[in-house]
C-alpha cells in the first residue's frame, strides 16, 4: 500500500462525455452497452479494396457540424470533433463554469494513439491530386496528436496544466492517470481528461490487417475470450472525463459519479505488439493501481478488460488477472465492451473508464457479447452476452498497448 495514499487529495469524477460506435452521447451508447448491441458494420468511411475485413465500428450517422458548428468542424479532424463532442457532453453534466477566477487551476490532458491521420491521408491526396498551394492552412493543426488538447483548451480558455498522452491503445487510461496525479499534486484543481482516436483509413487499417491482429469475420465479431477469436475490430469514439480534487467538487457542489483511487503503470520491455508471457507486465501495472488506491485484490468487483479479441492479448490478459488476484479472479465478474464498441485505440482506456462509473452509478456489469465457445486458457467469468446487475463499489480498468506500454486505473463508488 502507498504510505501516504491517507494524505493526497481524493479525486473524483463529476461528469463523463462519449462519443462511440453505440451512440453519440452517454446515454445512447450506455443503454446499448447495457443492451448488448454490436457496433460493427460494414465499413462506410473505408475503401474496402484490397482489404480482407468485412467489419469496422464506426460512429454512425455523425455529422460534426451539427455539435460544434460548422466553422469549428472543418478546422477539426475527425478525432478532434469527437473529443469536442464528448468534452462539451462532459463539462455540461459537471456543472464547471470556467472563469477568469478559476481558470489558471483548471487542466486538461488528453491521450491518442495517433492524433489526425483521417486528415494526413487526406491532404497528401490532395497535394498529390491537386497540388502544394491546395493543401489546407490548417492541416498541421488537424493532424498533431495535442490538436484536441489545444483545441479544447482555447474553446473553454484553460490556463492551467495541459499535455497529451501517446501510449497507444494505453494512451487513454495514462491520460486519466496523468491527471489523477496532476490534482492529486496540487498543480490544478480540475483536470479535463480523456481519450479520443479516429485512425479510419486504408493505411491504418491495412497495417493492422498485415500484422494479423485484424478479425476477417462480418459478423458476431469481435469475440473476446472466446476459443474461436480471430482478431481485433478497429473503432473510433471519444471519451472525457472531468476530474476534481474532491474538495473542489464539494465546494460546489457537484454531482459525484464516482472516484478515480489509484493509477498504476508499467512497460513490458519484451516485444513491439506482443504482451509478455504470462502477462508478467499487465500484472506489474495492476499490482501497482491497487496499491496506488490502497485496495486489497479480494476488493475488486468488476475488471473492465482490456479484451482485444487477439490471441495472445486475451490469454495473458487473464493469466495478470489470476497472477494478481488469485482464487478471487474467479469471483470477479471480467468483460470486455470492445466486443461492442471494437478497438478504439487511444482513447479505448478512457472511454472503459466512463462505462466503469456508469457500472458503479448503475450496479450493472457490462456483458462480453459473441461469447460462443470456451478457451481453456481464457477461464474467468467474462459475463457472456447479456450485462448482469449485482455489487460494483470497485473497478479495475485496464488497457494495454503496442510498444509494451500497461497502464491500469482503480475507479470506486465514492464515499463520503
Amino acid at each position: 500500500m502507498n504510505q501516504d495514499s491517507s494524505k493526497q487529495r481524493r479525486v473524483v469524477i463529476t461528469g463523463v462525455g462519449l462519443v462511440t460506435p453505440l451512440g453519440h452521447n452517454v446515454p445512447d451508447t450506455w443503454e446499448n452497452i447495457l443492451a448488448g448491441k454490436s457496433g460493427a458494420a460494414p465499413p462506410v468511411l473505408l475503401d474496402v479494396d484490397g482489404l480482407s475485413i468485412q467489419a469496422i465500428c464506426e460512429i454512425k450517422d455523425f455529422d460534426a457540424e451539427q455539435y460544434i458548428g460548422r466553422r469549428k468542424a472543418r478546422r477539426r479532424d475527425r478525432y478532434e470533433q469527437i473529443a469536442t463532442v464528448a468534452a462539451q457532453e462532459a463539462i455540461a453534466q459537471s456543472g464547471l463554469e470556467i472563469t477568469d477566477e478559476n481558470r489558471e487551476r483548471v487542466g486538461i490532458i488528453l491521450g491518442t494513439g495517433v492524433g489526425g491521420i483521417r486528415t494526413l491521408v487526406e491532404q497528401e491526396h490532395v497535394r498529390i491530386d491537386k497540388g502544394i498551394r491546395r493543401t489546407s492552412p490548417f492541416a498541421i493543426t488537424m493532424i498533431m496528436p495535442n490538436g484536441a488538447a489545444g483545441m479544447l483548451a482555447i474553446d473553454y480558455g484553460i490556463h492551467g496544466p495541459s499535455s497529451t498522452i501517446t501510449t497507444a491503445c494505453a494512451s487513454g487510461n495514462d491520460a486519466v492517470g496523468a491527471a489523477l496525479r496532476t490534482i492529486r499534486s496540487g498543480e490544478a484543481d480540475v483536470v479535463i481528461s480523456g481519450g479520443s482516436e479516429s485512425i479510419i483509413t486504408t493505411v491504418a487499417v491495412a497495417g493492422f490487417e498485415r500484422a494479423g491482429a485484424t478479425s476477417l469475420r462480418a459478423e458476431n465479431t469481435p469475440q473476446p475470450f472466446d476459443k474461436n477469436r480471430d482478431g481485433l475490430v478497429v473503432g473510433e469514439g471519444a471519451g472525457v472525463l472531468v476530474l476534481e480534487s474532491l474538495e473542489h467538487a464539494q465546494a460546489r457542489g457537484a454531482t459525484i459519479l464516482a472516484e478515480v483511487a489509484g493509477y498504476g503503470r508499467s512497460t513490458d520491455g519484451h516485444h513491439i505488439t506482443a504482451p509478455a508471457e504470462g502477462g508478467r507486465g499487465a500484472a506489474k501495472a495492476i499490482e501497482l493501481a491497487l496499491a496506488d488506491a490502497g485496495t486489497a485484490p479480494e476488493e475488486i468487483d468488476y475488471i473492465s478488460a482490456h479484451g482485444t479479441a487477439t490471441q495472445l492479448n486475451d490469454s495473458n490478459e487473464t493469466a495478470a488477472i489470476k497472477l494478481v488476484l488469485g482464487e478471487h479472479a474467479y469471483n470477479v465478474g471480467v468483460s470486455s465492451t470492445k466486443s461492442m464498441t471494437g478497438h478504439i485505440m487511444g482513447g479505448t482506456g478512457a472511454i472503459e473508464a466512463v462505462f466503469c462509473a456508469l457500472a458503479i452509478r448503475d450496479q450493472m456489469m457490462p456483458p462480453t457479447i459473441n461469447y460462443q465457445t470456451p478457451d481453456p486458457e481464457c477461464d474467468l467469468d467474462y459475463i457472456p452476452n447479456e450485462a448482469r446487475a449485482g455489487k460494483v463499489d470497485v473497478c479495475l480498468n485496464n488497457a494495454f498497448g503496442f510498444g509494451g506500454h500497461n497502464a491500469v486505473l482503480v475507479i470506486k463508488k465514492f464515499a463520503g
